[in-house]
């Protein structure tokens, strides 16, 4: 390639490259045109977040009436989402005389009520009773089932309970 050929391609591309900003009209070509897209995305993520937090509504309604599904967590993973789309509801969930209290424990000291934990591991004992009359385990599948549901149930016993609302009742 000779002298000539090399100076046509630098000019071509230098006209290439100023016909794209040109066309963008005010857009840098260094990414800022991304910020126009995050108000749409954020948008759909606010949308989805608000999806998942009703759907986990629904769910503890559901384990309200069903003494095998679990309520509290399904309570506090819609208190999540509804932090990251819905600030209302979040507050009408955390300002809830039921729920309230046990959400904002477990905010600020990762708290679980002494009345949980009974309920949890209770539940927890009972779901291995019926998993291990149901389906008549070997022993290396019951004893994995027992391992992994007696870790979640230490877990959960080791947890703070947080402040007993029976103290703070003006004596008599």
């Amino acid at each position: 390639m000779n002298r000539f050929h090399c100076r046509a391609a630098c000019l071509c591309q230098s006209n290439i490259i100023s016909e794209a900003r040109k066309s963008c009209k005010g857009t840098r070509l260094d990414g800022d045109r991304s910020l126009k897209i995050a108000p749409a995305f954020e948008s759909a993520k606010r949308i989805v977040l608000l999806a998942l937090g009703l759907l986990m509504l629904v769910l503890a309604l559901i384990g309200a009436f069903l003494p095998v599904m679990p309520t509290t967590i399904f309570v506090i993973l819609a208190a999540g989402f509804f932090a990251r789309s819905s600030p209302a509801l979040e507050r009408r969930l955390l300002d809830h005389p039921r729920f309230g209290p046990a959400l904002r424990g477990w905010r600020e000291h990762g708290a679980i009520p002494r009345r949980a934990k009974v309920a949890a591991v209770a539940g927890i004992a009972f779901g291995y009773g019926v998993f291990f009359l149901a389906s008549a385990p070997g022993a290396v599948l019951a004893l994995t089932v027992a391992a992994a549901m007696a870790t979640v149930a230490i877990w959960i016993v080791t947890r703070p309970e947080g402040k007993n609302p029976s103290h703070d009742r003006p004596a008599r």
